[in-house]
């Protein structure tokens, strides 16, 4: 199974660019990951949210092919513990999902578009993060759930 984390905009700062990078490294040990950055909308700063989130979500929807099995990182989503994940996790492995796809939006979220694509929707708090620090957030959850499968030490529960 091919893992993909998609994201819109550059990732600002040392400290977010470091931990991505560490991060896939890591995860690349596992199985086949990728991380995907799409430009920033050309001017989208002086477009209004709803209108703004359009244009991203037509940049999203081309990225994403008929086999993959679309996760959007969002607020409204499920809440899953460590362990939970990694058994959502392992069970997608099993079920023979070619291409799962996780999604960080951004400043705004999603286009209703985007929601109608998705197979989910995963929180990975009730509290809000800068759609900069969940990218690295939701990387180290996604190298301790592949730990937490292998039974390796990393997680300690």
């Amino acid at each position: 199974m091919k893992v993909k984390l998609v994201w819109i905009g550059k990732s600002n700062g040392n400290y977010i660019k470091d931990g991505i990078a560490d991060f896939q490294k890591r995860i690349n040990r596992y199985h086949t990951f990728d991380v995907e950055e799409i430009a920033q909308v050309k001017n989208g700063e002086r477009l209004k949210p709803g209108e703004l989130k359009k244009k991203e979500a037509d940049l999203l929807l081309k990225r994403f092919s008929k086999d993959d099995f679309v996760v959007l990182l969002d607020e409204k989503g499920k809440q899953y513990t460590s362990k939970t994940f990694a058994a959502f996790l392992q069970k997608q492995m099993l079920n023979a999902i070619k291409s799962l796809v996780f999604v960080v939006g951004g400043a705004y979220g999603f286009d209703q578009k985007v929601y109608e694509r998705a197979q989910m929707k995963l929180a990975l708090s009730s509290m809000t993060f800068s759609h900069q620090l969940i990218r690295v957030l939701f990387l180290e959850q996604l190298y301790r759930a592949n730990t937490i499968i292998r039974n390796e030490p990393y997680h300690n529960n």
